[in-house]
């Protein structure tokens, strides 16, 4: 195995694949339904990764001393059969962790099949846990109430310690914050409130719509006392905290009040076969023309590792001191996966 590093000496250890660019919700904040509505023309199946592409890709990337895989979209489980690739990529040598993140609504009748394909972890993004501002963030007429099932049996059926991912808007879902934590503290499941970010071009971000680290931490710290706990591992996203009275964990993604660019090692492939460096880049240099050109594994790893070995990305740590950030062409975020 060949370990590569950055400009920054950062070395490529996680890979994010993005399976396909449909998702059943219209969460405001990825994929507005004013832009992506009946009318909007997803990618035809013949532009997307296939499965033996995306084996032949994630074989490659391990060799560069890539270990952690997560499955995203879109909406992941809207892609026929993923558990197909979840079992090719389990089998891959060096991969020792393979994560899917995904809405949850399509999750209850996949769980059994996903553990046995070999999936070991699981992330549900999940905004709010009342009906009213889960359908507002979503933008779709759908019932909370079969995301929170699915959760709950998931858990009985060999997922612990389920990531729950909710993104906090300012004066959107604050309230929901609160709600989140009273009603998974007493299992093991993880709940980590995002800070709402500029993903994109067409979410409208706008900072004053940013709830930081530090109100979230105020609001929850109004009710339950809070210590702060050591990283997981170097390069760790969320900031860890346990309730000092008792069990339980949460955790707060902090990329635009308290960015982690120094520690980043995340690489991305797009749903059409873009190797992206960077949540919040531009571009993504398309892999898919070299595999179906029927480039040699050398040149298509000499390709890759070229890209990383020049990789300076900081966005977030330089973003106060860009002008227009807003104006920026950036890959939206249901093509990374976040």
């Amino acid at each position: 195995m060949k370990k590569i590093t950055d400009k920054f000496n950062r070395p490529m250890r996680d890979l994010r694949i993005s399976v396909t660019d449909r998702c059943n919700f219209r969460c405001t904040y990825c994929m507005p339904k004013e832009v992506y509505g009946k009318a909007y023309r997803f990618l035809p199946r013949e532009e997307l990764l296939s499965f033996d592409e995306i084996e032949r890709i994630t074989k490659l990337f391990a060799n560069l001393g890539v270990s952690k895989l997560r499955i995203t979209g879109g909406e992941p489980l809207v892609r026929k059969n993923i558990e197909n690739l979840i079992s090719k990529l389990s089998k891959i040598n060096g991969i020792t962790d393979i994560a899917m993140t995904t809405n949850g609504y399509l999750l209850k009748e996949k769980i059994n099949i996903l553990k046995s394909s070999g999936l070991n972890r699981l992330t549900v993004s999940l905004d709010a846990i009342d009906n009213a501002t889960f359908q507002k963030m979503s933008d779709q007429k759908f019932d909370v109430n079969k995301v929170l099932d699915a959760i709950d049996y998931a858990n009985k059926n060999g997922f612990k310690q389920i990531k729950i991912n909710s993104v906090v808007k300012k004066e959107t879902n604050e309230h929901a914050i609160i709600d989140l934590i009273t009603y998974f503290k007493d299992t093991e499941n993880i709940v980590r409130f995002i800070e709402y970010m500029d993903v994109g071009n067409i979410n409208g971000w706008n900072k004053e719509e940013v709830l930081s680290m530090k109100d979230i931490i105020n609001i929850i710290e109004n009710k339950f006392e809070l210590s702060k706990l050591e990283p997981n591992y170097i390069g760790e996203v969320a900031n860890r905290y346990r309730f000092k009275n008792g069990k339980g964990e949460i955790g707060i993604i902090s990329s635009v009040s308290k960015p982690f660019c120094h520690s980043c090692t995340r690489s991305r492939i797009t749903m059409d076969g873009k190797f992206v460096t960077c949540l919040f880049a531009n571009e993504g240099l398309d892999l898919r023309k070299p595999i179906r050109d029927d480039l040699t594994d050398a040149e298509i790893s000499k390709i890759i590792s070229d890209a990383w070995t020049i990789r300076d990305d900081r966005y977030s740590e330089i973003r106060n001191n860009l002008n227009n950030t807003s104006k920026k062409k950036k890959i939206e975020m249901f093509q990374l996966g976040g």
